[in-house]
């Protein structure tokens, strides 16, 4: 099965869950392709002991699983490509969206109260 997911957060739990459910589909021999979109793109930052993103973001690359960082979202935050979150663009999101068999999306919503 080819697995699409987007990665629309910075909520540390929720980048690591999404990446957790990458790794094992990768071992369950399924293609996943991630593509990082708006907050997404800052990833790596949310890096701790507790949220090893990091190691599972090379975990993913090194099961031949597929990253894409949105370039304006990058461009927006004066953030350069890297090997963990190389620019990509709209077309390549599309691609994601078009031959995958599911996408899931991972994104999170604070809510304040007032």
């Amino acid at each position: 099965m080819k697995i699409g997911v987007i990665i629309y957060s910075t909520d540390p739990e929720v980048v690591f869950n999404a990446l957790r459910l990458s790794i094992f589909s990768l071992r369950k021999g399924d293609k996943v392709s991630i593509f990082l979109l708006a907050k997404g793109v800052e990833y790596e930052s949310l890096d701790s002991s507790q949220f090893n993103i990091v190691k599972l973001a090379r975990e993913i690359v090194s099961l031949k699983g597929n990253i894409f960082a949105c370039g304006t979202c990058l461009n927006l935050r004066d953030k350069n490509s890297s090997y963990l979150c190389p620019k990509s663009n709209l077309e390549d999101l599309y691609k994601i969206i078009k031959e995958s068999d599911k996408i899931i999306s991972f994104w999170c919503i604070q809510v304040f109260q007032i």
